[in-house]
């Protein structure tokens, strides 16, 4: 009571005193040019437009400060979320109305280990039923009859409706939404999802998510399909109408841009093929009697999300401008304009070596995704690139996003950059550039003809150079890769998996399969599925389902369909990662120590006291570390005589003179001159980037290399790796 009291005469006490009203009037508002001079001043002579506009791959120069004037002339950041362009989400209450949906993707390798996975995933937080088909299975080849290099590779082998219930077992599929990727015909795993509704008794319509196909991503990806691309959009033709009658609420086709982002697309280079690529599925649904508002209620996009944290948020509403204008174009109605975004975490930027950093990118990842607003994500396990994810990895992944969910408050905000003075512009010119990209191939033809040209294929390549460009000069930077290396990293270990047995179980099991159907009744099911393709459009998936109920494969109803037809070609759109090069440069170093156990050694010729030759001995101890070459420290030289009898003792390839640009003209040629006269086979590198005066005197010493923030890492070491032998 007495508590109570105190409360009450401090709060009258603060009621009824003067609080004077804060405001700012004594601060007066500084103009864009008194900021610039002050910043030109605190460079200190340094050039303001090199230094403080940064320009990135998508051709947008961010500026060093941005102002409200900036939003003085957009009208997106006037709307409201859920209206006309949806760059503030297509939901009108954000994720209050509806939570993203959690869609960590399993990489289990048979039915059974795929269950299990799911199954956990959905007991921790995971909210879509999504497993990865490996490579056999997404091309429409059983195991008996794919490469074995291609059974369970990246995913379960999936053939009968034995596995699919063997996966889903325990999963009440009919409740819990799908988010599953078919290849580039979905029409087998639809057929098949359909065969087990009707075995476990429950209608289609409850069916829920996407069971997707994306024919020009596969196409691209791999570099060839069985069979024409026309015959692709008549099974998509079908899909579309089976799943409008049969699963009203299930998506079937997917417009995936990975294949652009992770052969090194820019942002705007992922947007506008994706705008493309859904354009030239839209032309060939209405040749097929689907409409424009029918191909829309079915389609889902999907982005990864690159390192750059506000380019990858533009990125994702620039793209819900832009497939609004696309469905403006088309007459579509204004829920049609609404996209359904899916996402992913990028396997572009993960690393192999110091592959704990992948935690780090995905928080920041999977921040832009939820800022910038999508449907459902998967983030990708740290290990992703390297091995089959475990419980631990695949733990912490999903943990991202529920924390995301129901700790950070990121659900409580919507549209959080709504307004931005920075993040606005960035938009704006995003969603033009992209759009103007858009356009420019539309003008050429369209996506597909765009890449049977090679035009795509061309200009992603040129900004995959530049990023790998970027990343041998270290302008950009990898930690653990081309900077920090870490030389006591062990590399994480990949499970063995017996391959073999898998196989041989695989081929036993359709053996089993083939041995206990009914035979006739398989042709015949089979047959008929060859016949629906030609038939009505939707008729393709019934005739599915009951060669599945029938007995028949999924490898078996693929060839059917692609029973008589020729196949097509076209330079594919090869994946990569950012540090590649980088970890080939180590693993070679690796292998040749292993091999011969020898390695390129390096002296540090350190001259003077340690202040004098640390900074450069620490630049050039990590340059050379990041090919784990072996480099020999000392505590520096008090004379030339001395640190030259050091380096021939040492016995090593390369010795580095390091120290500073007031001694070296005086240091730097002796030493070199030293080395050189009694052991002409050894390298001598300095440390910086000589004047030209130096240059010429250093020269003139005999100085093999200059290694400096200008140096091309990954050309030096490679050419160093050269002259050892390792390659």
């Amino acid at each position: 009571m007495e508590t109570e009291n105190n409360i009450k005469t401090a709060q009258d006490a603060v009621q009824e005193s003067e609080i004077p009203e804060i405001n700012f009037d004594e601060f007066t508002i500084p103009t864009y040019d008194e900021w610039k001079n002050e910043v030109i001043t605190a460079l200190k002579g340094g050039n303001f437009d090199k230094q403080m506009f940064t320009k990135t791959y998508e051709g947008i120069t961010l500026h060093p400060i941005y102002r409200m004037e900036d939003t003085d002339n957009l009208t997106q950041c006037k709307t409201y979320p859920g209206q006309q362009s949806d760059v503030r989400g297509v939901h009108a209450a954000g994720y209050l109305s509806k939570l993203w949906t959690i869609a960590q993707e399993t990489d289990g390798k048979t039915p059974q280990e795929a269950n299990v996975i799911q199954k956990r995933e959905l007991l921790k937080g995971s909210t879509a039923i999504s497993f990865c088909l490996d490579t056999a299975t997404r091309e429409g080849l059983d195991a008996d009859k794919a490469s074995k290099n291609i059974v369970a590779d990246c995913g379960v082998s999936l053939s009968t409706l034995e596995d699919l219930e063997t996966i889903l077992t325990g999963v009440k599929f009919d409740e819990t939404e799908l988010a599953l990727y078919a290849g580039a015909s979905n029409t087998a795993l639809l057929g098949n999802i359909a065969a087990l509704a009707e075995k476990k008794g429950f209608s289609t319509s409850k069916l829920h998510g996407a069971v997707a196909a994306d024919p020009i991503g596969e196409y691209i990806t791999d570099g060839k399909l069985p069979r024409p691309l026309d015959e692709y959009y008549d099974e998509m033709a079908h899909a579309i109408k089976w799943a409008d009658k049969n699963a009203p609420n299930l998506r079937t086709v997917l417009i995936d841009a990975d294949v652009y982002h992770n052969g090194g697309a820019n942002a705007i280079q992922e947007a506008a093929y994706a705008m493309s690529e859904a354009v030239d599925y839209i032309k060939a649904m209405q040749i097929r009697g689907i409409s424009v508002d029918a191909f829309a209620k079915h389609v889902r996009f999907h982005f990864s999300i690159g390192a750059n944290f506000f380019m990858e948020i533009a990125k994702l509403r620039g793209v819900k401008m832009l497939w609004a204008q696309v469905m403006e174009a088309f007459e579509a109605s204004e829920e049609s304009k609404k996209i359904n975004l899916f996402v992913s975490t990028s396997s572009f930027t993960q690393t192999v070596f110091d592959p704990y950093v992948n935690v780090l990118r995905a928080a920041t990842q999977s921040f832009s995704a939820v800022i910038g607003g999508m449907d459902g994500m998967f983030v990708k396990p740290f290990d992703h690139v390297i091995r089959p994810s475990d419980e631990f990895s695949r733990r912490i992944a999903r943990n991202i996003q529920i924390m995301m969910q129901s700790e950070f408050n990121f659900t409580q905000v919507v549209d959080p950059v709504g307004g931005s003075w920075y993040i606005e512009p960035l938009t704006e010119e995003f969603a033009h550039k992209a759009w103007e990209k858009f356009q420019e191939v539309e003008k050429d033809g369209g996506l597909a003809i765009n890449l049977q040209n090679g035009k795509v294929q061309e200009a992603i390549n040129t900004v995959l150079e530049e990023r790998f460009n970027n990343l041998a000069k270290r302008k950009d930077r990898a930690v653990g890769n081309n900077m920090y290396p870490n030389m006591t990293e062990e590399l994480l270990s990949a499970p063995d998996v017996d391959f073999e047995k898998i196989l041989a179980d695989r081929i036993a099991h359709l053996q089993a399969n083939a041995a206990k159907r009914e035979k006739q009744n398989a042709e015949f099911a089979l047959k008929e599925v060859l016949e629906s393709a030609g038939k009505d459009t939707g008729a393709l998936i019934d005739a599915a389902k009951k060669a599945f109920l029938a007995g028949a494969t999924m490898g078996e109803i693929t060839t059917a369909l692609n029973d008589g037809a020729s196949s097509i070609t076209v330079a594919p759109i090869k994946p990569h990662r950012w540090t590649e090069r980088f970890e080939e440069l180590r693993k070679r170093t690796e292998e040749f120590k292993k091999r011969t156990g020898e390695n390129v050694t390096i002296f540090l010729a350190n001259m003077g006291p340690i202040p004098q030759h640390k900074g450069r001995a620490d630049f050039v101890t990590s340059f050379m570390q990041v090919a784990e070459f072996d480099v020999e420290l000392n505590n520096g030289f008090p004379a030339v005589e001395e640190a030259v009898k050091a380096a021939l003792a040492s016995k090593r390839d390369v010795a580095i003179v390091c120290s500073t640009d007031a001694t070296y003209p005086e240091l730097a040629p002796a030493v070199c001159e030293g080395i050189k006269t009694r052991n002409p086979n050894m390298k001598v590198f300095l440390a910086g980037a000589p004047s030209a005066e130096l240059k010429a005197l250093c020269d003139a010493a005999g100085f093999d290399d200059y290694i400096s923030v200008k140096s091309n890492c990954y050309e030096t070491l490679m050419r160093m790796q050269k002259e050892k032998g390792m390659m």
